[in-house]
């Protein structure tokens, strides 16, 4: 059984609130400065008796026990008020304010969960308060700048998906807290099944065979806004209770998936810079193209470039997931490059054909060679072949060492 101590933040966390820091500065030093005033928390306070029930200790001193059993197991130390909801459709939630615990529940939880699950429940709430607390609460922090930023530019794709996947991976964090409350795994996964379907009644071992059934056939990443499908959430919690020590891998294939162009998140675009950058550079190593034309185009792209630094080559882009848009751009840069000086410009579209089937997108980079280099379809065939037979010779000559 996993300790407290091992309650920690995903990698996905840690990421995003290292690249927001060295990246948006000012917007963090601004975001994590702001505090909630107290008449803010007064009137929380006052929305919440206004719009629910609040659940007394004294009047419910069995929910309270399950709250309290949660609460030294997550070593918290810090008010706490319950509250039940009009809401129908059964779940918990809590409302974050800084050393206060606000805890909500929705529909008919308390009639349908056992005592441990109810501890499960809310461990899993309680979680989401160690979380958005630790590290002065920096974690809070990324959560309030992703927010803020896609309500202002709601269109920025990236933004949008770093705060999906933030959230994501913060419900797995507060799952953890959830096994973590009750000192096992199968009631914070009957908890979860129950909350999720409206059952009453869960076989947690018979629900981990099913999770396994479907992970073994889906092969998309999770699809979900803010929680992950229940059977990767049931999935990821147990690994981690087992101590698997690929889980994290595991999680980012999931929740991350590989490199998709119109959903690549903050972390991504950094790494996808960062392999564009090398694959040029390879394209241009070791061959004559590299005049002023050329090397002025590639510090317009990256104005710190050297023609010296580390190269991506196409061995290593092959071994990562990319969609097909994303070899798009792989063309469309070389291509660039290729246009910037007619002198040499035949010689390296033919180092660009070679290039583009080396990677499998051939098919595209023939569209490209016919709009903008102005190429017939037999030429482009011509030096395809070309390529073809110099590679089929190239590896007959191996065969023969």
């Amino acid at each position: 059984m996993p300790e407290i101590s091992n309650l920690q933040p995903l990698p996905y966390h840690t990421a995003l609130a290292d690249y927001l820091k060295l990246h948006e500065p000012e917007v963090w030093r601004w975001e994590s400065g702001r505090d909630m005033q107290q008449e803010q928390r007064e009137a929380l306070r006052l929305e919440l008796l206004r719009d629910s029930y609040r659940i007394a200790a004294e009047a419910h001193p069995d929910v309270h026990a399950c709250l309290q059993k949660a609460m030294e197991a997550l070593d918290i130390h810090a008010s706490v008020t319950l509250y039940q909801s009009s809401a129908v459709e059964s779940n918990a939630s809590l409302v974050f304010v800084p050393g206060e615990i606000h805890i909500i529940l929705h529909g008919r939880l308390l009639e349908h969960m056992s005592s441990a699950e109810m501890t499960a429940i809310f461990g899993h709430e309680l979680a989401h308060y160690v979380l958005w607390t630790r590290d002065k609460g920096e974690f809070h922090t990324v959560e309030r700048v992703l927010r803020n930023a896609i309500e202002t530019d709601y269109e920025q794709h990236s933004l949008r998906e770093s705060y999906r996947r933030y959230l994501l991976h913060t419900e797995l964090f507060a799952d953890r807290g959830s096994a973590l409350a009750v000192g096992a795994v199968e009631p914070a996964i009957a908890a979860l099944i129950k909350t999720h379907t409206g059952i009453s009644n869960v076989d947690a071992k018979a629900y981990l065979q099913q999770a396994q059934e479907i992970e073994a056939a889906e092969k998309n990443k999770s699809t979900g806004y803010s929680h992950p499908d229940a059977y990767l959430r049931a999935r990821a919690l147990v690994q981690w209770w087992n101590g698997e020590p690929t889980v994290d891998q595991w999680i980012a294939q999931q929740l991350n998936g590989g490199f998709e162009l119109e959903a690549l998140d903050l972390l991504q675009q950094k790494q996808m810079s960062s392999m564009i950058r090398g694959f040029l550079t390879g394209f241009l190593r070791d061959t004559e193209f590299l005049n002023d034309a050329v090397t002025a185009q590639m510090r317009y792209l990256f104005p710190d470039w050297n023609p010296a630094e580390a190269v991506t080559s196409i061995e290593e882009l092959m071994q990562i997931k990319f969609d097909r848009g994303l070899k798009r751009v792989f063309n469309a840069l070389m291509l660039d490059l290729c246009l910037i000086d007619p002198d040499q410009q035949d010689a390296m579209l033919q180092h660009a054909v070679k290039y583009s089937c080396e990677l499998d997108c051939i098919e595209d980079m023939a569209i490209n060679l016919r709009r903008d280099a102005g190429l017939t379809k037999r030429e482009i065939d011509r030096m395809v072949s070309r390529i073809k037979e110099k590679a089929s010779g190239l590896a007959q000559k191996a065969g023969a060492a």
